[in-house]
């Protein structure tokens, strides 16, 4: 009993920015919860916490232990629930990470719907372009475009996306036909940098952008008034190319289209708040427009 109190306490760390913000959250001492802490770390034979001059932090074992603790806690919630006859509905804190753009043009509407149907549920949602941890950092879900490395994860694929060119028709209606990624060297070409190195299928293109963004949404406004062509991928254009506001250019020599997976842990034993999000968004993404692109 002790050693499941203990993990009581330490899993407040998991919504606390300290040590006594934590102990005021579980109405303890931090004496109590200090001790606490320390019996677990003597128990695993581990450092859970690393002290700085700026505070307190899990370590790389606290993290892992810490997610497991969450994890585990909320089971036993619902266990009881379950066993007294309630209605056990989503609750609790998800940690979910999210690419930054494909959060931007394609989930935040997704979110807000989510969090309409569960409102119980606290979302917490970190926005990289990285292929992240989920043990390590403590991350319920994840939305991961491009290939998997081999993981024991739970992964449920959506939909595809692809690297393709585009520009308005009034660009393309005054500038000529283009028949292979060679001609491009002749054209307005849209970047994010004055280099441009676009890979096509059997051609890499290495030219000088006529215009540098610093932003892709900012690329995309100008492609749609005609300022030159952009390459990106489809999601950020989705509407545009739906509306006839770009037109797709080349698509024989597109890349190979990249999967969008949503990727969690624990399978049919994970949290009823992580499986509700997991379904939520498979069902959402499979029929997003911006998967609609052949």
């Amino acid at each position: 009993m002790e050693r499941y109190r203990d993990m009581q306490l330490f899993a407040a760390l998991a919504d606390s920015a300290s040590l006594a913000s934590a102990a005021r959250s579980v109405h303890v001492s931090g004496p109590t919860l200090v001790r606490a802490i320390a019996r677990l770390e003597a128990r695993l034979r581990v450092p859970l916490l690393q002290r700085s001059t700026r505070g307190v932090s899990l370590t790389p074992a606290g993290s892992a232990y810490m997610a497991d603790c969450v994890r585990l806690l909320a089971a036993v919630e619902a266990a009881e629930a379950s066993a007294k006859g309630l209605h056990v509905q989503a609750q609790g804190n998800l940690r979910v990470f999210l690419p930054f753009l494909f959060s931007r043009y394609v989930m935040a509407p997704l979110l807000a719907s989510y969090m309409d149907c569960y409102p119980d549920v606290r979302l917490v949602a970190r926005y990289h372009d990285y292929y992240p941890n989920l043990h390590e950092e403590g991350l319920d879900v994840a939305i991961i475009v491009g290939e998997l490395p081999g993981s024991s994860l739970i992964a449920r694929t959506v939909g595809q996306v692809r690297h393709i060119l585009c520009a308005s028709p009034a660009y393309l209606a005054g500038h000529g036909d283009l028949h292979h990624p060679n001609d491009l060297k002749r054209h307005r070409l849209i970047a994010s940098a004055d280099q441009v190195y676009w890979d096509f299928q059997g051609y890499t293109l290495k030219a000088r952008a006529r215009l540098s963004c610093a932003t892709v949404q900012g690329a995309i406004n100008a492609a749609v008034h005609g300022a030159g062509l952009i390459r990106c991928q489809s999601y950020p254009v989705h509407e545009h190319l739906l509306s006839g506001e770009l037109l797709r250019v080349l698509p024989e020599f597109e890349l190979p289209p990249l999967p969008v997976h949503v990727v969690y842990r624990e399978g049919r034993n994970a949290p009823l708040r992580v499986r509700s999000f997991v379904d939520h968004c498979v069902m959402a993404l499979r029929e997003h427009p911006a998967f609609q692109l052949a």
